[in-house]
């Protein structure tokens, strides 16, 4: 009992919870401030093949290729150009844009216009395998305050027998 009563007139007795707390207190604002300073993405982004082809420069509308069956026993080179907008229609620039599948891959940035063309080219050509009529190559797209798009089965590729 003597011990109990040293205790409850022990002033630095009451310093410590009070120190807890203070703590807690700036712990919590200071996590505030960090989660705060943490840039979130606010902006959907609206992305529009505007065309594929097996050319440079001979886009056809759409999101798919056809090869002939020649073509398409060899490797061989796919081109696509791609439009990202806001949600408002302004152009998406310098977003990264990747197309891959089929063995081949390409990447670009987009231009002032949000307009950029995918080649596959050099080591990854496109290739159907020599039972495969079809397939596909996946999209995907970031850009800073912008959620990341992705899109599969984003490309055709259709074999003519």
């Amino acid at each position: 009992m003597k011990g109990f009563q040293l205790f409850r007139n022990d002033e630095k007795a009451m310093e410590l919870p009070i120190n807890i707390v203070v703590m807690l207190v700036v712990g919590m604002v200071a996590l505030a401030t960090l989660i705060s300073i943490i840039p979130t993405p606010t902006k959907e982004m609206s992305v529009f093949i505007e065309g594929t082809s097996l050319e440079e420069g001979s886009f056809q509308p759409g999101n798919s290729i056809i090869v002939d069956a020649t073509t398409a026993q060899n490797s061989f080179a796919v081109y696509v150009k791609i439009n990202a907008t806001d949600n408002d229609g302004n152009p998406v620039r310098n977003a990264n844009v990747v197309l891959r599948g089929l063995g081949g891959a390409a990447s670009n940035t987009t231009d002032i216009n949000g307009v950029t063309i995918l080649t596959t080219t050099g080591n990854a050509l496109v290739q159907l395998d020599p039972n495969q009529n079809e397939g596909t190559m996946d999209l995907k797209i970031l850009a800073d305050g912008f959620y990341d798009y992705e899109k599969n089965d984003a490309v055709m590729i259709i074999k003519t027998r």
